[in-house]
């Protein structure tokens, strides 16, 4: 007789849970990714970053739209590997790392569909004047149209030292 979990527990044993950070170039976006790398430190868990490149609203020249989408992905790119190195700095942790295309908020319900480990959105907070980003206002709307999985709104005025006291 063996104390081995059985083979469901056992696959459910090696998923970690993963907080999914919107990449972009906010100073929110940098307390959001701090409090999910000090999260996913605490618990076990994963990082994964999605960076969405909106589509350009250009489509007169072909050449200028294909131009204008290489250094959008070539600046994603970037963007994303400095929020990578940022992680691993903090917490040690290679963080999972997308590049999309398309509306934010429709790859992001992409990305949760398919990736069922991700258990929990972290989003920074706006600290402008312009008001919450689509993210957060479908988070804090109604529940036809709220995110299958928990949200995580951070306040994006925290300091790097109040984020660590609540990671």
């Amino acid at each position: 007789m063996t104390d081995d979990p059985p083979p469901s527990e056992t696959a459910a044993l090696a998923r970690r849970r993963k907080f999914l950070v919107v990449v972009d170039e906010t100073p929110e976006c940098k307390v959001a990714l701090r409090f999910a790398a000090r999260r996913a430190q605490h618990t076990n868990g994963l990082v994964t970053l999605i960076y969405v490149i909106e589509p350009a609203d250009f489509q007169q020249w072909a050449a200028v739209e294909r131009a204008m989408r290489d250094e959008a992905q070539r600046e994603a790119e970037a963007i994303v590997h400095a929020a990578s190195r940022e992680v691993n700095e903090i917490v040690g942790l290679t963080p999972e790392v997308y590049i999309r295309e398309g509306k934010k908020v429709e790859e992001v319900r992409a990305i949760l569909k398919d990736d069922p480990d991700i258990s929990i959105l972290v989003l920074g907070s706006s600290t402008g004047n312009e008001g919450p980003g689509p993210l957060v206002s479908i988070a804090a709307g109604n529940s036809q149209n709220a995110f299958p999985i928990p949200v995580t709104i951070v306040p994006g005025s925290l300091t790097n030292e109040e984020v660590d006291a609540l990671g």
